[in-house]
């Protein structure tokens, strides 16, 4: 079973593709809660400054990955150019590809300003770690903001995507060689 998984999966390169696009799929989740509370309410949401350390972190990773966005398009249709090459029905995964570049290169100028907010990193020091703690909430509820609105221009098309490579790797499965006993 590991060779076979070896063959089919990691020889086509279709795994690291897979893994981009669920890469990808996890920026959109939330990062951490708004409170419609007044500074001044003591029932005002407080998050730890190891919490905001955290967060941040994981925002600048996500950051990063969504900047290797034209890459992994990039290395997508080399990988849909080879299948097509060798007979394979890919219009599937071909629509999908352009569906999912178009909204990336309209949800490039939102990418494009969370540069600012990095770069002041308004309430952390250059390590990621806490200066002020009001104000690092400040950014990294700017930060998921700006990440809510990259998920809107993506509108799923990053899930098509995975769902389009899940179905053409299934249709395409590479037939199993034949074990043969080792007494035989």
């Amino acid at each position: 079973m590991k060779r076979f998984f070896k063959k089919t999966i990691l020889s086509t390169g279709l795994l690291r593709l897979f893994v981009l696009v669920a890469a990808l799929t996890v920026m959109s989740l939330p990062f951490v809660s708004a409170s419609a509370a007044g500074q001044n309410d003591p029932s005002a949401r407080q998050v730890s400054n190891e919490r905001l350390a955290t967060l941040w972190a994981r925002q600048l990773r996500l950051y990063e990955r969504i900047g290797r966005t034209d890459e992994f398009i990039e290395k997508t249709q080399q990988l849909i150019d080879r299948a097509e090459a060798n007979g394979k029905d890919v219009s599937a995964v071909q629509t999908a590809l352009d569906a999912f570049a178009t909204q990336t290169r309209e949800a490039k100028p939102i990418y494009e300003s969370m540069k600012g907010i990095i770069n002041s990193h308004q309430g952390f020091d250059s390590k990621g770690e806490v200066t002020d703690p009001e104000k690092a909430q400040e950014t990294v509820r700017a930060m998921r903001g700006k990440f809510q609105q990259i998920k809107t221009i993506m509108n799923g098309t990053g899930k098509a995507l995975r769902e389009a490579i899940k179905a053409y790797r299934e249709s395409n499965l590479r037939p199993q060689a034949a074990v043969t006993p080792a007494g035989a």
